[in-house]
């Protein structure tokens, strides 16, 4: 069985979320607000993105140069990607994330043809628009995590899932093993859920070779 890592990248592959460092800076409204409805699973992942950049005027390369310097990266990707790519390893970036800055950040890093799925975004005279399409091509309102794990299961890989956040409670449930910090690995550890813990991807590339043993 060959063996997939799929990731999330806003506060996993970086240590903060660029989305909300950009809210912060640049949404004319009370963004924060929706975020408690969506975290409170009052509304969907593709309901709060959509209303809470439509606060924001700013431009591409406006809020790209507010990023500069400001997010950065858990250490030892690069190792973790050349890990995954010599043992045959599928890697896989699926994120609510908006692709504009998800692209920017890993070209900066000399990344870019990762593989990526994440919110595209749209830049127009009225702002930003943001739209999920899930892996038949088709638009999606919420589970776009789930929608994506599930196809690569029904492809048959083995599922490593990494990430962070109360948004990868639910694709984790999926994966054949998970890697977790941050709020997933509370939820696992309060849950007894099975779950390796990592800080950095230098910890992740243990667990692989140890699951590669398996």
């Amino acid at each position: 069985m060959q063996t997939l890592v799929q990731c999330d990248f806003d506060g996993t592959i970086t240590e903060e979320d660029a989305s909300f460092f950009l809210l912060d800076a640049f949404a004319q409204g009370e963004w924060r607000r929706l975020l408690r409805e969506y975290k409170e699973h009052r509304i969907t992942v593709g309901q709060f993105n959509t209303a809470a950049f439509a606060m924001v005027e700013a431009d591409r390369h406006t809020l790209l140069e507010a990023l500069k310097d400001k997010v950065k990266v858990r250490p030892g990707l690069r190792e973790l990607v050349d890990y995954c790519e010599g043992k045959g390893l599928r890697f896989v970036i699926v994120s609510n994330g908006l692709d504009f800055y998800i692209d920017a950040i890993l070209g900066h890093l000399g990344l870019e043809t990762l593989e990526v799925h994440a919110a595209r975004t749209f830049f127009d005279s009225e702002g930003m628009k943001v739209e999920y399409v899930g892996p038949d091509g088709k638009s999606l309102e919420d589970g776009f995590k789930e929608a994506y794990i599930q196809s690569f299961l029904r492809l048959g890989y083995r599922v490593v899932y990494m990430g962070n956040g109360d948004s990868d409670i639910a694709p984790a449930k999926h994966a054949h093993h998970v890697f977790a910090t941050g709020e997933l690995l509370s939820h696992c550890r309060e849950n007894n859920l099975n779950c390796r813990s990592f800080q950095s991807f230098i910890d992740a590339i243990g667990h692989l070779e140890q699951i590669s043993q398996i």
